[in-house]
């Protein structure tokens, strides 16, 4: 039994994912167990400052990720605790990092983490770095997830099904049978929605976008939204705290009247929605089902409005075929361990616009 461990810190910030699958040559990927670590206010805010330009980046940089590897190391040590395992039990740690900037377009996307560090802290090998050979092979490194989407679930589909990650951002895979796996990213997911419900009120996120649904969706707004030229380009594609973020937001409301912060929630609740439903109607207009997974799966009126966008699609949490929404993303990164262990080429051309099949990630070993 190979067993791999796959940590996730998303654009959201919040915390970290860990999840322990197992994987078997040729077979479905099973998660065994999870573990969610909240992440601290003092780095989750160093880590948004590194998110744009800031004095001594390179040693706040550092810094941050040996707290980053130390946080992580011990989410690990506790999840293996629980589940009675040793290190020696275990084959790899997939670990993401942080990215703290993503520009494909230059030719770049950074994570941080310091693998060597979390390799020495826990005795098991890690591998990360997963995006930085697409991006050399002229990819957009991101998203990396649809391939795994497909081995987890294209298995005897025979219906055309696409898997929607709602996190920071969101993006779209593809699953259409006879087909390649197609995939992008939509825009912004819940990373706007969190910012502004930050600022007005002091809240990390909405919960269940009940603040979303208490105001009304303003036309003029969305439009404005919507005008950004991101969402007019077809994938491959991908996005980031880069471009769309509250400075980008403040623009956007500049010239408009005034709108009551829960209008201005429902508009970015709408622009979420929209952007998804446009494209999965652009890309692929026979979807018979679409799977959601990350953090908006959670928010049942952004849940909603996309089965309402989309009449004779049924819109379900990944829940419905017994993979918990949340761990999703972590139980990727362990799989693509697996594929750079094994040297199995994981990004697809079709998604990240890669001039081909590439076999991703830098091995520390234990």
């Amino acid at each position: 039994m190979l067993r791999y461990l796959g940590v996730m810190s998303g654009t959201s910030l919040d915390g970290f994912d860990i999840a322990l699958i197992e994987q078997e040559h040729g077979q479905r990927p099973n998660l065994l167990a999870s573990h969610y670590l909240p992440m601290p206010a003092q780095l989750r805010s160093e880590l948004l400052e590194l998110c744009s330009s800031g004095p001594d980046e390179l040693a706040r940089a550092a810094l941050a990720e040996q707290q980053w590897a130390q946080l992580v190391a011990q989410g690990i040590r506790s999840l293996l605790e629980q589940q009675h395992l040793q290190p020696a039990d275990i084959r790899a740690i997939g670990c993401h990092g942080q990215t703290v900037r993503h520009e494909p377009a230059r030719g770049f996307s950074i994570q941080i983490g310091n693998s060597a560090l979390l390799a020495e802290l826990t005795a098991i090998s890690v591998v990360s770095d997963f995006r930085r050979r697409d991006v050399a092979a002229g990819g957009q490194g991101a998203p990396l997830v649809p391939a795994f989407h497909e081995a987890l679930f294209e298995h005897n589909a025979t219906n055309s099904r696409a898997v929607l990650n709602i996190g920071g951002f969101s993006n779209l895979s593809l699953l259409d049978p006879g087909q390649a796996v197609r995939g992008f990213d939509c825009g912004p997911g819940n990373v706007l929605m969190d910012a502004w419900i930050q600022r007005q009120r002091g809240d990390n996120f909405d919960r269940n976008g009940d603040w979303a649904a208490s105001g009304q969706a303003q036309a003029a707004l969305v439009k404005s939204l919507l005008s950004d030229p991101f969402f007019a380009g077809q994938g491959p594609k991908s996005t980031g705290r880069e471009r769309f973020n509250l400075a980008w937001l403040d623009q956007q409301l500049g010239p408009l009247p005034y709108f009551a912060p829960a209008d201005v929630q429902a508009s970015l609740l709408e622009l979420t929605a929209l952007t998804i439903t446009d494209a999965l109607k652009a890309a692929q207009a026979h979807t018979d089902e679409l799977l959601v997974c990350g953090g908006g799966a959670h928010n049942g009126a952004l849940m909603d409005r996309l089965s309402d966008l989309l009449p004779g699609c049924r819109v379900s949490s990944t829940a419905a075929h017994g993979v918990p929404p949340d761990w999703v993303e972590a139980m990727a990164f362990a799989w693509l361990a697996h594929c750079c262990l094994e040297g199995i080429a994981a990004n697809r051309p079709s998604v990240t616009g890669a001039r081909g099949l590439r076999v991703l990630g830098a091995i520390y070993p234990a």
